[in-house]
Protein backbone atom coordinates (compact mmCIF):
# COMPACT_ATOMS: atom_id res chain seq x y z
CA UNK A 1 0.00 0.00 0.00
CA UNK A 2 1.25 3.68 -0.83
CA UNK A 3 1.36 6.07 2.35
CA UNK A 4 -1.29 8.10 0.18
CA UNK A 5 -3.51 5.08 0.26
CA UNK A 6 -2.66 4.12 3.64
CA UNK A 7 -3.34 7.66 4.75
CA UNK A 8 -6.67 7.48 3.06
CA UNK A 9 -7.68 4.31 4.94
CA UNK A 10 -6.57 5.69 7.80
CA UNK A 11 -9.03 8.51 7.41
CA UNK A 12 -11.96 6.29 6.57
CA UNK A 13 -11.27 4.48 9.45
CA UNK A 14 -11.32 7.48 11.66
CA UNK A 15 -14.17 9.67 9.86
CA UNK A 16 -16.42 6.14 11.01
CA UNK A 17 -15.29 5.86 14.43
CA UNK A 18 -15.71 10.07 15.00
CA UNK A 19 -18.97 9.17 15.68
CA UNK A 20 -18.76 7.12 18.89
CA UNK A 21 -15.39 8.64 19.96
CA UNK A 22 -15.76 10.17 23.67
CA UNK A 23 -15.65 13.70 24.57
CA UNK A 24 -12.92 13.32 26.88
CA UNK A 25 -10.56 16.44 26.95
CA UNK A 26 -8.57 16.23 29.54
CA UNK A 27 -6.55 19.87 29.09
CA UNK A 28 -7.23 22.51 31.85
CA UNK A 29 -10.75 23.28 30.73
CA UNK A 30 -12.76 21.45 32.08
CA UNK A 31 -13.86 19.35 29.44
CA UNK A 32 -15.83 16.05 30.88
CA UNK A 33 -15.39 12.61 29.69
CA UNK A 34 -18.38 11.25 28.46
CA UNK A 35 -18.82 7.09 28.66
CA UNK A 36 -19.50 5.78 25.22
CA UNK A 37 -23.59 4.37 25.53
CA UNK A 38 -22.81 1.27 23.44
CA UNK A 39 -19.93 -0.52 25.00
CA UNK A 40 -19.83 -3.84 26.58
CA UNK A 41 -18.40 -4.33 30.10
CA UNK A 42 -15.83 -7.04 30.21
CA UNK A 43 -13.64 -8.36 33.11
CA UNK A 44 -10.14 -7.40 33.13
CA UNK A 45 -8.08 -10.71 32.02
CA UNK A 46 -4.61 -11.36 33.21
CA UNK A 47 -1.36 -11.74 31.32
CA UNK A 48 -1.29 -14.06 29.06
CA UNK A 49 0.67 -17.27 30.25
CA UNK A 50 4.75 -16.57 29.63
CA UNK A 51 3.80 -12.89 29.25
CA UNK A 52 6.83 -11.32 31.24
CA UNK A 53 5.16 -7.92 33.29
CA UNK A 54 5.00 -5.15 31.67
CA UNK A 55 7.35 -2.36 32.97
CA UNK A 56 7.12 -0.67 36.24
CA UNK A 57 7.32 2.94 37.13
CA UNK A 58 10.84 4.52 37.50
CA UNK A 59 12.10 7.55 39.43
CA UNK A 60 14.71 9.88 37.82
CA UNK A 61 17.22 11.20 39.73
CA UNK A 62 17.34 15.13 39.81
CA UNK A 63 13.80 15.71 38.28
CA UNK A 64 10.78 17.08 39.84
CA UNK A 65 7.98 15.43 40.55
CA UNK A 66 5.91 17.05 37.82
CA UNK A 67 7.23 16.46 34.86
CA UNK A 68 6.20 18.69 31.75
CA UNK A 69 9.14 17.85 29.21
CA UNK A 70 12.42 16.30 28.89
CA UNK A 71 15.94 17.47 28.11
CA UNK A 72 15.79 20.10 25.80
CA UNK A 73 19.57 18.94 24.22
CA UNK A 74 18.41 15.80 22.89
CA UNK A 75 16.14 15.45 19.33
CA UNK A 76 13.72 13.61 20.98
CA UNK A 77 9.67 14.18 21.81
CA UNK A 78 6.71 12.41 23.87
CA UNK A 79 3.51 12.11 21.94
CA UNK A 80 1.54 11.54 25.21
CA UNK A 81 -2.47 10.14 24.53
CA UNK A 82 -5.22 9.75 27.10
CA UNK A 83 -6.83 6.23 26.10
CA UNK A 84 -10.54 5.91 26.01
CA UNK A 85 -12.46 6.13 22.84
CA UNK A 86 -13.37 4.07 20.20
CA UNK A 87 -10.55 1.05 20.27
CA UNK A 88 -10.92 1.06 15.93
CA UNK A 89 -9.58 4.84 16.24
CA UNK A 90 -6.88 3.85 18.64
CA UNK A 91 -5.96 0.70 16.68
CA UNK A 92 -5.64 2.81 13.53
CA UNK A 93 -3.10 5.54 15.50
CA UNK A 94 -1.11 2.66 17.13
CA UNK A 95 -0.73 1.45 13.43
CA UNK A 96 0.37 4.58 11.77
CA UNK A 97 2.35 5.29 14.83
CA UNK A 98 4.54 2.09 14.30
CA UNK A 99 4.50 2.05 10.27
CA UNK A 100 6.56 5.47 11.18
CA UNK A 101 8.63 4.00 13.24
CA UNK A 102 7.65 6.09 16.24
CA UNK A 103 6.44 4.91 19.87
CA UNK A 104 4.29 6.94 21.85
CA UNK A 105 2.97 6.78 25.77
CA UNK A 106 -0.73 6.10 26.69
CA UNK A 107 -2.24 7.42 29.50
CA UNK A 108 -5.66 5.02 29.90
CA UNK A 109 -8.83 5.11 31.53
CA UNK A 110 -9.30 2.09 34.19
CA UNK A 111 -13.26 2.28 32.93
CA UNK A 112 -11.80 1.67 29.09
CA UNK A 113 -9.76 -1.07 29.96
CA UNK A 114 -12.43 -2.59 31.94
CA UNK A 115 -14.24 -2.17 28.39
CA UNK A 116 -11.66 -3.09 25.84
CA UNK A 117 -9.27 -5.14 28.05
CA UNK A 118 -7.46 -6.12 24.86
CA UNK A 119 -5.98 -2.69 24.26
CA UNK A 120 -3.39 -2.86 27.05
CA UNK A 121 -1.55 -6.00 25.82
CA UNK A 122 -1.78 -4.12 21.92
CA UNK A 123 -0.48 -1.07 23.16
CA UNK A 124 2.67 -3.19 25.55
CA UNK A 125 3.16 -5.63 22.53
CA UNK A 126 3.93 -2.21 20.26
CA UNK A 127 6.41 -1.41 22.29
CA UNK A 128 4.65 1.74 23.64
CA UNK A 129 4.39 3.19 27.43
CA UNK A 130 1.28 2.28 29.34
CA UNK A 131 0.25 4.48 32.67
CA UNK A 132 -2.49 5.38 34.60
CA UNK A 133 -5.24 8.34 33.81
CA UNK A 134 -7.06 7.56 36.63
CA UNK A 135 -10.41 5.11 36.88
CA UNK A 136 -13.47 7.25 36.38
CA UNK A 137 -11.73 10.80 34.27
CA UNK A 138 -13.23 12.78 37.11
CA UNK A 139 -11.79 16.49 37.93
CA UNK A 140 -9.26 14.49 40.56
CA UNK A 141 -7.43 18.04 41.91
CA UNK A 142 -11.46 18.89 43.00
CA UNK A 143 -11.69 14.78 45.10
CA UNK A 144 -11.25 14.67 48.65
CA UNK A 145 -8.58 12.69 49.25
CA UNK A 146 -10.37 8.92 49.74
CA UNK A 147 -12.23 9.66 46.61
CA UNK A 148 -8.95 10.82 44.68
CA UNK A 149 -6.56 8.06 46.17
CA UNK A 150 -9.40 5.38 44.70
CA UNK A 151 -9.16 7.02 41.15
CA UNK A 152 -5.65 6.20 41.10
CA UNK A 153 -5.83 3.35 42.90
CA UNK A 154 -8.36 1.12 41.12
CA UNK A 155 -6.81 2.46 37.77
CA UNK A 156 -3.55 0.80 39.51
CA UNK A 157 -5.26 -2.37 39.82
CA UNK A 158 -6.54 -2.56 36.25
CA UNK A 159 -3.42 -1.80 35.12
CA UNK A 160 -1.70 -4.71 37.46
CA UNK A 161 -4.06 -7.61 36.39
CA UNK A 162 -3.88 -7.03 32.74
CA UNK A 163 0.00 -6.05 32.38
CA UNK A 164 1.20 -7.06 35.84
CA UNK A 165 2.45 -3.80 36.68
CA UNK A 166 0.76 -0.57 37.68
CA UNK A 167 2.01 1.23 34.05
CA UNK A 168 5.15 3.11 34.14
CA UNK A 169 3.09 6.47 34.62
CA UNK A 170 0.66 8.63 36.64
CA UNK A 171 -1.34 11.54 34.49
CA UNK A 172 -4.41 13.11 36.99
CA UNK A 173 -7.29 13.71 34.96
CA UNK A 174 -9.14 16.92 33.86
CA UNK A 175 -6.17 18.93 34.62
CA UNK A 176 -2.38 19.98 33.59
CA UNK A 177 -0.84 19.41 36.97
CA UNK A 178 -1.78 17.86 40.07
CA UNK A 179 -1.87 19.22 43.41
CA UNK A 180 0.03 18.59 46.13
CA UNK A 181 -2.11 16.16 47.81
CA UNK A 182 -2.42 14.41 44.40
CA UNK A 183 1.00 14.37 43.73
CA UNK A 184 1.46 12.71 47.32
CA UNK A 185 -1.29 10.20 46.35
CA UNK A 186 0.31 8.61 43.19
CA UNK A 187 3.60 8.36 44.88
CA UNK A 188 1.58 6.41 47.60
CA UNK A 189 0.67 4.36 44.87
CA UNK A 190 4.05 3.80 43.40
CA UNK A 191 4.09 6.39 41.16
CA UNK A 192 7.35 8.38 41.93
CA UNK A 193 6.31 11.46 38.96
CA UNK A 194 3.15 12.89 37.89
CA UNK A 195 3.45 13.24 33.95
CA UNK A 196 2.21 16.42 32.41
CA UNK A 197 2.74 18.31 29.25
CA UNK A 198 4.09 21.74 27.65
CA UNK A 199 2.39 21.11 24.12
CA UNK A 200 -1.20 21.23 24.03
CA UNK A 201 -2.91 21.65 20.52
CA UNK A 202 -6.36 20.67 22.51
CA UNK A 203 -7.69 18.06 19.43
CA UNK A 204 -10.41 16.90 21.87
CA UNK A 205 -12.28 20.04 20.38
CA UNK A 206 -12.11 18.59 16.92
CA UNK A 207 -10.87 21.72 15.61
CA UNK A 208 -10.06 19.83 12.10
CA UNK A 209 -6.96 17.83 11.74
CA UNK A 210 -4.95 20.60 9.82
CA UNK A 211 -5.54 22.72 12.66
CA UNK A 212 -4.14 19.77 15.37
CA UNK A 213 -1.10 19.79 12.84
CA UNK A 214 -0.10 23.16 13.06
CA UNK A 215 -0.55 23.64 17.13
CA UNK A 216 1.70 20.54 17.57
CA UNK A 217 4.50 21.80 14.96
CA UNK A 218 3.95 25.56 16.44
CA UNK A 219 5.15 24.66 20.02
CA UNK A 220 6.91 21.13 19.46
CA UNK A 221 10.86 20.84 20.64
CA UNK A 222 13.51 18.84 21.73
CA UNK A 223 12.13 17.20 24.93
CA UNK A 224 8.86 18.48 24.26
CA UNK A 225 5.71 16.08 25.86
CA UNK A 226 2.36 16.76 23.54
CA UNK A 227 -0.66 16.09 25.13
CA UNK A 228 -3.21 14.16 22.70
CA UNK A 229 -6.06 11.61 22.67
CA UNK A 230 -6.92 8.59 21.10
CA UNK A 231 -11.33 8.81 20.54
CA UNK A 232 -11.08 12.20 18.60
CA UNK A 233 -10.59 11.49 14.21
CA UNK A 234 -8.91 14.12 13.73
CA UNK A 235 -6.07 12.94 16.10
CA UNK A 236 -5.66 10.69 13.72
CA UNK A 237 -5.41 12.12 10.68
CA UNK A 238 -3.26 14.80 12.10
CA UNK A 239 -1.11 12.00 12.90
CA UNK A 240 1.00 11.15 9.79
CA UNK A 241 1.95 14.54 9.16
CA UNK A 242 2.81 15.39 12.33
CA UNK A 243 5.21 12.29 12.21
CA UNK A 244 6.39 13.15 8.49
CA UNK A 245 7.29 16.73 10.07
CA UNK A 246 9.14 15.33 13.01
CA UNK A 247 11.15 13.46 11.58
CA UNK A 248 12.45 15.90 9.18
CA UNK A 249 13.18 18.38 12.02
CA UNK A 250 15.79 15.10 13.33
CA UNK A 251 12.90 14.86 16.20
CA UNK A 252 12.43 11.38 17.28
CA UNK A 253 9.03 10.19 18.65
CA UNK A 254 9.93 8.44 21.30
CA UNK A 255 8.40 6.61 24.35
CA UNK A 256 8.25 9.17 27.76
CA UNK A 257 10.63 6.54 29.33
CA UNK A 258 12.92 6.72 26.79
CA UNK A 259 12.79 10.44 26.95
CA UNK A 260 14.15 11.02 30.28
CA UNK A 261 16.15 8.07 30.51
Amino acid sequence: MTPTDRRTALRTAAGLAAASAFAAGCASTGAVAHPAPHATRASPRPPAPGTRPAPSPRRFPGQPVQLTHGPRTRPRVALTFHGNGDPATARALLGEAEQHGARITVLAVGTWLDEHPDMARRILDGGHDLGNHTQRHLDINALSEADAAREIAECAARLKRLTGSVGTWFRPSRTARASPLVETLARRAGYPHVLSYDVDPLDFTSPGAPAVTRAVLDEVRPGSVVSLHFGYADTVAALPAVLDELHRRGLRAVTTTELFS
